[in-house]
């Protein structure tokens, strides 16, 4: 009988103390990065647990003491990890090579240091396909996307003879996550030819994509193809979440756990509700007025207070009775959507 247990930890944001920047109006906490992950790392060390995935954003912006701080960390756990690069991570292409290297024993060892990508057999039974999603416009900028190269390699692979499961993951949200998520600003969240990747994977059976970036702890399901794009929230955002995920064979049961103290701030999940509303208005005002641009949203600020600390929960549950019906309607369209975001079962294909 399978037995796969498994955690996801995602958007580490790793900043050793000298490296710390601020910035007016940053919602994660990235001084608290370290003891965050020491403490998601003491919660692991209790558990039988068969490999740790990253999904990318592993520091706090690509700085090498960060970058070698956790691929040392990393090296003296007893169990098998495996990384992908965000967009934090690797802010142009001459640093891919770096990057190959530090992290060649979490899964780079299986890539080309020109690629960022590849396949590993965790077990017998299940097959890892993890993607580089970084790509870069003419101005440096990093945006989500899957090229053509590496989507040719990808069909190469899933042609190949391959366990019973294959797991995907990469850093950019694949499917939609809120309203609006494919325009606008969101769009940069967004890998930029989701679809195509999501019909490839359905071509070969894979159902289903671990992802990062967005800071939200969600799940989303394509209906065209049947794709899941599991998106885990960051350890240094509000609420501080991680997923523990078992695979009997069948079903892949996935539960989400918070680190909710540490030693440098004893009540981190107030603080951090509390510093998350203290920052978040401007990107909230920002998200809704692309849908509402004639609306003055100011009298209802005190009730926006929460409102990006609620999504980056998961499993949103909006009610604003008192607000005019056409703000009503699209603040309360921000709540969740099937399936469920922090405890859900997913049958799988054979």
């Amino acid at each position: 009988m399978v037995s796969f247990t498994f955690a996801i930890a995602s958007d580490l944001h790793i900043a050793v103390p000298e490296t710390v920047w601020e910035h007016p109006q940053r919602f994660h906490l990235v001084e608290f990065s370290i003891p965050v992950f020491e403490a998601v790392l003491a919660d692991l060390s209790t558990l039988s647990l068969d490999c740790l995935l990253i999904p990318g954003d592993l520091t706090q912006h690509g700085e090498l003491a960060n970058h070698q701080w956790l691929a040392h960390r990393l090296q003296q756990l007893p169990y098998p990890v495996y990384v992908i690069p965000g967009n934090h991570d690797v802010l142009n292409p001459a640093q891919w090579s770096d990057f190959a290297t530090i992290y060649a024993p979490f899964g780079l060892q299986h890539s080309r240091p020109e690629w960022l990508y590849y396949a590993v057999d965790v077990t017998p039974e299940i097959r890892l396909i993890a993607l580089n999603s970084n790509q870069y416009d003419d101005h440096g900028g990093v945006y989500g996307a899957v090229d053509d190269n590496q989507l040719a390699w990808l069909e190469r692979t899933l042609q190949q003879p391959a366990p019973p499961l294959t797991l995907v993951m990469i850093h950019h949200c694949v499917l939609e996550h809120f309203p609006g998520h494919q325009v606008g600003f969101g769009h940069r969240y967004l890998l930029h030819n989701g679809s195509r990747l999501c019909k490839l994977l359905r071509n070969y059976g894979v159902q289903v994509i671990f992802s990062g970036h967005l800071h939200v702890q969600d799940a989303a399901r394509c209906d065209r193809t049947g794709v899941y794009d599991i998106g885990t929230g960051s350890l240094v955002s509000y609420p501080h979440p991680y997923r523990l995920c078992h695979y009997d064979g069948r079903h892949l049961e996935m539960t989400t756990r918070h680190i909710t103290a540490v030693p440098e701030c004893p009540n981190l999940t107030e603080y951090a509700k509390e510093w998350m509303g203290d920052h978040s208005l401007p990107f909230v005002l920002k998200m809704l007025s692309r849908a509402l641009p004639d609306v003055d949203l100011s009298p209802w600020y005190p009730q926006l207070r929460y409102f990006w600390a609620t999504i980056a929960a998961g499993d949103a549950d909006f009610q604003f009775p008192e607000v005019p019906e056409q703000v009503r309607i699209y603040l309360e369209s921000f709540g969740d959507r099937p399936p469920a975001d922090n405890q859900l079962t997913l049958s799988l294909w054979n």
